[in-house]
């Protein structure tokens, strides 16, 4: 006469298993509610929910010091990485507007940089616009390395004004491979209409070329910075020889080095133009000092303090054995 699985093995609570045996006994619940010839429907149901069910509290020292489960969250970022952006994504291309606004911002700058010429022609002097235009691609990299620690470590989405880009970057440092897949005037189009604006009206009221020296030149490497962060995120070999060349000299930030900032702690080599600030600022300590001076100024505390967590390092470690 068959005898009940229930009732010749009858089922008591399950309280007293080590996290380290927890998941041989996960797969032993899971085999037997498979394999066994009569299923029944109450006796599968209880298995599966003693097998997922937390470990009741106890005085059992093992029971004590078990580690806390993964939450959910790290499970729906790792979801999320299962679909990362196509080539094809609308958000990655250009559009119309993204190429007219890089056209005006590079007209901007053209127009400055052809009164720089075309002053000193008519001056009979070189060396001044030479050494202000220098001095505008220094300080270009510097302030590329200080707006982007800032909107690194500030604000959200909801900003004003800036709000779009520093989603942007939060986003890139999620998955910072997608920059090299962005069009170029996709990845330009914000920082073209910035120049624009600013660049236009030195344009019209000022024709000095030493000034014009300087503006062009710092203008044109801050609209093209995305891009020269772009090709910093670049394999070698897709790369044109010329940039890789610029990119070897230390002319343009070179891969390795801004690699570092996509690596734990997460906090230095910002600048990405060509990177000759990083070293200076990062061994100076410059930004932690803002930082201090900030927290205890305003009771801000920047990102950096407490991000990138667990779930950015998953998905940097995932996009770089992608990219």
């Amino acid at each position: 006469m068959a005898v009940s699985l229930q009732t010749k093995y009858p089922l008591r609570p399950i309280t007293n298993i080590p996290r380290s045996h927890r998941l041989s006994f996960q797969r032993l619940c899971v085999t037997s509610s498979v394999t066994t010839t009569k299923p029944q429907p109450n006796l599968e149901k209880l298995v599966v929910e003693q097998c997922h069910a937390k470990p009741p509290l106890s005085n059992n020292p093992t029971l004590l010091s078990t580690k806390p489960q993964p939450d959910r969250k790290k499970l729906v970022v790792k979801q999320r990485l299962a679909n990362p952006p196509l080539p094809n994504d609308p958000s990655l291309q250009s559009t119309w507007t993204h190429r007219l606004w890089v056209a005006a911002g590079c007209t901007t700058v053209f127009a400055s940089f052809a009164k720089s010429v075309i002053g000193g022609f008519g001056s009979h002097i070189w060396f001044e616009p030479a050494l202000a235009g220098f001095a505008g691609y220094i300080l270009a990299d510097l302030g590329s390395g200080v707006y982007h620690w800032a909107i690194d470590n500030y604000g959200d989405e909801s900003t004003p004004i800036v709000g779009t880009q520093i989603e942007a970057f939060q986003g890139h440092h999620k998955l910072p491979w997608t920059i090299t897949r962005r069009q170029f005037a996709n990845n330009l189009h914000a920082l073209a209409r910035v120049i624009t604006f600013t660049v236009l009206p030195l344009d019209i009221v000022f024709n000095d070329p030493v000034v014009h020296g300087f503006v062009s030149t710092c203008a044109f490497c801050i609209m093209f910075s995305q891009q020269f962060h772009a090709w910093a995120h670049g394999t070698k070999s897709k790369l044109p020889p010329l940039v890789v060349a610029l990119q070897d000299m230390g002319l343009l930030v070179s891969r390795r080095q801004h690699a570092e900032h996509h690596r734990a702690p997460y906090n230095n080599n910002y600048c990405i133009v060509s990177g000759a600030w990083n070293k200076v600022l990062d061994e100076s300590k410059v930004f932690d000092a803002l930082e201090m001076v900030l927290y205890f100024q305003l009771g801000v505390r920047p990102r950096s303090w407490s991000e990138p967590n667990s779930d950015w390092t998953e998905e940097t470690e995932i996009s770089n054995n992608q990219a």
